[in-house]
């Protein structure tokens, strides 16, 4: 048997591996496995065949000669079951998301979701979806680009049903992630927001100021900017302004979660401090509730560093009630929002600890609806693409936001 084939054999169990057991102590060795894990286990179908297809091509070229040879092909083998198990979990999952959403709205909240909602709701995934996964089917959806909310030069995106509107269409307003520091509003959230609009919904992709040029609270200033331009400026695009859900993933979760529990506060919305920046529901996907870190269930002290250096640009120690008050964790009221939160407990960036800690806390207190998913096998950023993980969710998130929608009409004709 040939080297190449041993190092083959050694990579793919590798990654598998790394699905299961992501590194979490080593601030560089962790973001490595976070990307490894993310793609190899939310593609882990496709990856299995490729891995069987490469197999094969290498048995007919006689690679796996020999004992040691039939000792990498039953490595590959267990290793190829590992994979379709991490894959049918996935597909397994949306009796358990179901019980989550019951145990948070009720056992009938299906029930209570409006006829005229319920219809294009699904409790299964396409399968067809899963096997394309990078996709984007815009497909009965008009997107509307860089339409400038007035701030600092910031623009958002507009998603919206192709179809006439006959009534104003309840609104979501998308938070990216990228630890405050990366990504866009282009990249993120496109499998939920398409989705959405093709039910009726408008959807809005905002953009905000990024460090280590913005320091906090500049974000969160931006979004709550954001969110001012939407409630005045939607009805033109079809949009109900008395209806906003906010939702985003990792450094969007944090702020989604922040903007949701701190409506109003002068402090983080200088300049319109006038304004009403509450919203009706807030969907956080594996958000960074704590900055403080006081329960210590950070993995390791990256976090802290790109905090300090980076965002705050001052050190917890020098400025505390800055890292407070921008924790969701510490921000908890019982007027909070609806919320559903949502959390992967193989997040390498994230710790599930955490989810759990904001999640527990926020039944406790708040007065609203708190619905908890714990995401098995699911890394950091599970949902950016289609797979069994990301479809369940998007639908779950959907028949959550719909129950909200439903509960807010209903209120509004009684």
């Amino acid at each position: 048997m040939t080297l190449t084939v041993w190092l083959y054999t050694l990579l793919c169990v590798g990654l598998t591996i790394n699905i299961y057991r992501p590194v979490l102590r080593h601030p560089r060795a962790m973001v490595y496995s976070f990307f490894a894990g993310w793609f190899a286990g939310e593609l882990a179908l496709q990856l299995t065949l490729i891995q069987m297809l490469l197999t094969v091509v290498l048995i007919f070229s006689h690679s796996f000669a020999g004992i040691m040879g039939m000792v990498a092909l039953v490595a590959l083998l267990a290793n190829w079951l590992a994979l379709l198990r991490y894959y049918y979990q996935g597909r397994a999952l949306g009796p358990q998301l179901d019980s989550n959403l019951k145990k948070g709205l009720g056992n009938n909240y299906r029930q209570e979701i409006n006829s005229d909602l319920a219809s294009g709701l699904q409790l299964e995934p396409d399968f067809m979806t899963e096997l394309n996964p990078f996709r984007r089917n815009r497909g009965g959806v008009t997107v509307t680009s860089d339409v400038a909310y007035g701030h600092e030069g910031l623009t958002l995106d507009i998603y919206r049903p192709s179809i006439t509107l006959h009534r104003p269409a309840p609104v979501l307003m998308h938070v990216h992630g990228g630890a405050w520091m990366y990504g866009d509003k282009v990249g993120q959230a496109l499998p939920l927001m398409l989705h959405l609009a093709r039910l009726g919904w408008v959807c809005c992709s905002v953009a905000y100021r990024l460090s280590p040029r913005a320091t906090h609270p500049d974000h969160i200033t931006d979004c709550k900017a954001a969110l001012t331009w939407i409630k005045a400026n939607i009805a033109d695009h079809g949009g109900d302004a008395n209806f906003i859900a906010v939702t985003g993933g990792s450094a969007g979760g944090h702020l989604t979660a922040l903007l949701a529990l701190t409506a109003n506060d002068p402090a983080f919305q200088q300049g319109f401090e006038d304004a009403d920046t509450s919203v009706q529901a807030a969907v956080p996907f594996y958000g960074v509730f704590d900055w403080t870190d006081r329960d210590q269930l950070q993995h390791n002290s990256g976090l802290r560093q790109i905090l300090e250096r980076t965002i705050v640009k001052d050190t917890t120690l020098a400025q505390p009630d800055i890292f407070s008050h921008a924790s969701p964790l510490l921000r908890i009221h019982e007027h909070a929002p609806p919320f559903m939160i949502v959390h992967g407990d193989r997040d390498s960036l994230v710790p599930i600890g955490l989810g759990r800690k904001f999640a527990k806390a926020l039944t406790e207190v708040s007065e609203a609806p708190v619905v908890y998913s714990e995401i098995p096998g699911a890394q950091h950023a599970f949902d950016i693409f289609a797979s069994p993980r990301s479809e369940h969710v998007k639908l779950a998130v959907a028949r959550f936001l719909t129950t909200c929608y439903s509960r807010y009409l209903n209120q509004i004709s009684g």
